[in-house]
Order: C-alpha cells, then sequence, then structure tokens
C-alpha cells in the first residue's frame, strides 16, 4: 500500500515512521507537512523550513508541503489541507499515516476530514503507553531537542534540553512523558530512521502568547475553546 507520513519534525513523528518503515506491507513514499508560510517554519514547533528538508533529505523521501496563512482559520486550514491530500490521492497514495497515540477528538477529526477524500488513516502508536514509547524513542537511539514548551506546564528551562532519562525524570507528574497533551515539542535529529545526523545550531530562545480566537467553530486544533496560552520557543538555525 502506498502510503504518505504526516510527518511534524518531532519525537511522535520519528518514532510512529520507524515503525512503519519495519511494517513491508506498507510503501512510505513521501512525508507531508504543514508550513507556515509567513515565516517558512513548522505548523506550531517554530521549526525552519531548511531543517524541515533536512531531515527529509536525511530520511531520503520526497517532502510535500501545505502552505498555511498566519493564524489560519478552521476553513482555511481544512480548504489548504483537502487540496494538498487530492492531489497526493491523485498521485497514487492510499493511506495517510500519523503519529498520534490517545487524543480521541483529534483522532476522530482526522478520519472525517480524510474519509471525505477517500483516503484512510492509519495510527501506528495508537493508545500505547506514552512512559513505554518516550523509554523506547530513547533507547533506539534516537535525540531530540525540545524546541516549544507551553508555558502553561513547563517553565522555560525545559526549552532546549535533550530528551534523555534526566529530562523524563525532571517532568512534573502532570506532564505527559511525551508531552501528547500539547505540554511540549521537539525536533529529532539523529536517529535510526536518518542516513547521518541534522546539524543545527542553537540561536535565541523567545516567549510568545497567543489569545484564543473570538469565533469558536474558526479554532483550528482544539475541540474547545482555550485561555491565551504562553509558549517558550527556542529557535534552531541549520549549521
Amino acid at each position: 500500500m502506498k502510503t504518505y507520513f504526516n510527518w511534524s519534525g518531532g519525537k511522535d513523528s520519528s518514532l510512529a515512521l520507524h515503525y512503519v518503515l519495519q511494517n513491508p506491507a506498507l510503501q512510505v513514499s513521501a512525508l507531508y507537512t504543514s508550513v507556515n508560510a509567513a515565516h517558512n517554519r513548522v505548523s506550531m514547533h517554530g521549526v525552519r523550513r531548511e531543517l524541515l528538508e533536512a531531515q527529509a533529505r536525511s530520511i531520503g523521501l520526497p517532502l510535500h508541503t501545505a502552505e498555511l496563512p498566519e493564524m489560519p482559520g478552521m476553513s482555511d486550514y481544512e480548504r489548504i489541507m483537502e487540496k494538498g491530500v487530492s492531489q497526493l490521492r491523485a498521485e497514487g497514495f492510499e493511506a495517510a499515516i500519523f503519529g498520534d497515540i490517545f487524543l480521541e477528538d483529534l483522532k476522530r477529526y482526522r478520519e472525517e476530514q480524510l474519509a471525505r477524500l477517500s483516503m484512510p488513516c492509519l495510527f501506528p502508536l495508537w493508545q500505547k503507553d506514552t512512559r513505554e514509547l518516550i523509554a523506547e524513542f530513547i533507547g533506539l537511539g534516537f535525540k531530540a531537542v525540545i524546541v516549544c514548551v507551553n508555558g502553561r506546564h513547563l517553565d522555560e528551562s525545559f526549552c532546549g534540553r535533550i530528551i534523555d532519562e534526566s529530562f523524563l525524570a525532571d517532568l512534573p507528574d502532570s506532564v505527559d512523558p511525551c508531552g501528547e497533551n500539547g505540554e511540549y515539542h521537539s525536533f529529532v535529529f539523529d536517529g535510526p530512521i536518518f542516513q547521518q545526523p541534522i546539524a543545527f545550531t542553537v540561536g535565541e530562545k523567545v516567549y510568545r502568547e497567543y489569545a484564543a480566537p473570538k469565533d469558536e467553530k474558526n479554532q483550528c486544533f482544539s475541540p474547545t475553546p482555550q485561555p491565551p496560552s504562553g509558549f517558550y520557543f527556542l529557535d534552531l538555525l541549520p549549521a
């Protein structure tokens, strides 16, 4: 089955891709990533497009992108994603693969949206224990740096840390080990899916606060309206 992988560049994506690359029944033929076109950065993670492209080259798969505007509304997001998936469907892709673990609303949303385009969804990490998954991620030799943390869950000191046993030991009990509730996001720069490590240097760390959209129906990526959130971002620069 010819599939494309919804790639974020982070730890869940990397582990899920590692899983499916071991499955001879699945032919992963492309990566698909949403990018903030105004800033040339991966949506929600804030990673530069150049580093995303470097990951794809090292993995050895072509990269397709959905070019999103700044702060897209739900209608904009769905229109752009539908166009991209329709093109992939026309190119012979038969299924979409995601790295989601336990967010039921998000899984249902993805399945409903892609069902309209006759594109089945596969979730190789679904309902696996997140503590076991992150331990497996480390044990396989993956290396990742934290590039974004939600200030409501973690303080600034976590931004820029490497995911290892020390990092996991310092996480508050209220934080999911994989950050599945959006507590943190990562950039994976080495591991078994890469032909060579991704070279980068560490740039500045910035704090951004985002107000929730006033229109509940126009709020992307969230089933319910959210209060303003502050995020710490670490800028990684291509080396």
